[in-house]
């Protein structure tokens, strides 16, 4: 069991940075691969990048590669996505999810948790 919150998003413009934290309760945080999953009006939920429980393996969608970092601290049960460059189109609600499963997983249905998700806006 493991509650998620996520932090640190808002309104920027083209080009510039945010940094999302996700905040876990729970004692076994790093039993778990986590992952950031975005949602724009309109459009499918879909994976931004994943992460295993060690942190030794990530995946991350073509349409941030070379842009996004995910990372984490199990000291600090805590996830992140350090975004850069952004773009208008990284406009979307930002998910934090976690997964009890033993491998790494981009199938929204195969993350057991969620959190409420952080709004983040990119203008033109």
């Amino acid at each position: 069991q493991v509650q998620l919150v996520e932090s640190g998003g808002g309104l920027v413009q083209a080009g510039g940075s945010l940094r999302l934290s996700c905040a876990a309760s729970g004692r076994t945080f790093s039993s778990y691969h986590m992952a950031w999953f975005r949602q724009a009006p309109g459009n499918e939920r879909e994976i931004v990048a994943a992460i295993s429980q060690s942190g030794g393996n990530t995946y991350y969608a073509d349409s941030v590669k070379g842009r996004f970092t995910i990372s984490r601290d199990n000291a600090k049960n805590t996830v992140y996505l350090q975004m850069n460059s952004l773009k208008p189109e990284d406009t979307a609600v930002y998910y934090c999810a976690a997964s009890y499963k033993r491998y790494l997983s981009t199938v929204t249905t195969e993350y057991h948790y969620w959190g409420q998700g952080t709004q983040v806006h990119v203008s033109s």
